[in-house]
């Protein structure tokens, strides 16, 4: 049995309570609210902070605004995202990419922050301690070399969020909190090429909010590869989000998921499609383009070759199902069950 290694637990009330702890000691202090990847990371060794600062009871993390767009407190669960019509029906998206993260009971307690700061993943790091010494560990803990491409200089692990495609897609803006102010910035800018230091959020900072902009005459979609089809983390995503006039697209974004060690803006498809109708030709040259600046690693499941494939299969049935296509059969093809909606608000 793996046991969680020792640590100091701090509950605070507030988010200035939390700032102020973490402040303390930022660089052996982590930040936890469900705990579902943190906790088993631990288990593992490959995270070991000497305190814990856990946010479920900070209720500033829970709030939703919908005045200007909707605003989303990053301590809000996956289920009461996927639960919230106002998501669901002017963001599918995001909507679609919390409710295929791992299973019910794992949404009930993981949250859109601890989504969006998800560890990035590999083969050769998601171990336990003791496979992980065998082969001398790996550049991202405590070894010296990334096992995927020996002479790599930097780390390949693969960012495997499934909500940070979707919100970037979309444009979302994230609110960065720590004991000197706040500071917001793009999802997009979240995020480092870099498997080790993947997250531009500094140590002492909370992400507190996730603002998404009002998305009048928007569609957005989801597609994700996974080994399992009822649960599992993507080995490759596409996101896509596309304004039209009739069945001429204004302006899109295309985003690529768990292909790098961050989301990569497919910007090149997106320009393609600038003043096209959504065509079969314009869907398959789009998906083409995006299909290129994709370049999997032998990092996690399936094969790195498959992956690049697929990504242009997923960003392609993405865009059918904006245009309007009924993509159910494909989705229960794909993902093993339809994506079915439990509304509450």
């Amino acid at each position: 049995m793996m046991r969680l290694p020792q640590f100091r637990y701090r509950a605070p009330q507030t988010l200035e309570e939390a700032a102020a702890w973490l402040a303390e000691n930022p660089a052996e202090t982590h930040l936890v609210a469900g705990g579902t990847d943190l906790l088993p990371n631990m288990k593992r060794r490959q995270q070991t902070p000497a305190t814990l600062i856990g946010l479920r009871a900070v209720s500033e993390l829970k709030r939703i605004d919908d005045r200007h767009g909707l605003t989303l407190g990053a301590g809000l669960t996956l289920a009461e995202l996927v639960a919230d019509r106002r998501i669901r029906e002017s963001y599918r998206g995001l909507w679609q990419a919390a409710a295929q993260v791992a299973t019910p009971h794992l949404r009930n307690m993981g949250t859109l922050g601890g989504n969006l700061c998800l560890d990035t993943r590999c083969t050769y790091y998601d171990q336990t301690y003791e496979w992980r010494r065998a082969i001398d560990f790996c550049m991202k803990k405590d070894g010296a070399t990334c096992w995927v491409a020996t002479s790599s200089p930097r780390c390949l692990a693969v960012s495997s969020t499934d909500t940070a495609p979707a919100l970037q897609a979309v444009g979302a803006i994230v609110t960065l909190v720590s004991s000197r102010g706040s500071r917001a910035l793009p999802v997009a800018d979240l995020y480092a090429n870099d498997g080790m230091h993947y997250l531009t959020r500094r140590p002492d900072e909370i992400l507190a909010a996730v603002a998404l902009p009002a998305f009048d005459g928007w569609r957005s979609s989801y597609w994700k590869l996974r080994r399992r089809g009822s649960f599992d983390f993507p080995v490759a995503s596409a996101a896509v989000a596309a304004k039209l006039d009739g069945t001429q697209v204004v302006e899109s974004r295309i985003v690529l998921g768990a292909v790098s060690s961050k989301p990569l803006d497919a910007d090149r498809a997106s320009a393609l499609l600038a003043g096209q109708d959504l065509t079969d030709e314009a869907i398959a040259a789009a998906a083409t383009a995006a299909s290129e600046i994709a370049k999997p690693m032998d990092n996690t499941d399936f094969e790195l070759h498959w992956r690049k494939k697929m990504v242009h299969s997923l960003v392609r049935d993405a865009l059918r199902e904006i245009r309007g296509d009924d993509m159910r059969a494909r989705r229960q093809q794909l993902a093993r069950h339809e994506l079915l909606p439990v509304l509450q608000r």
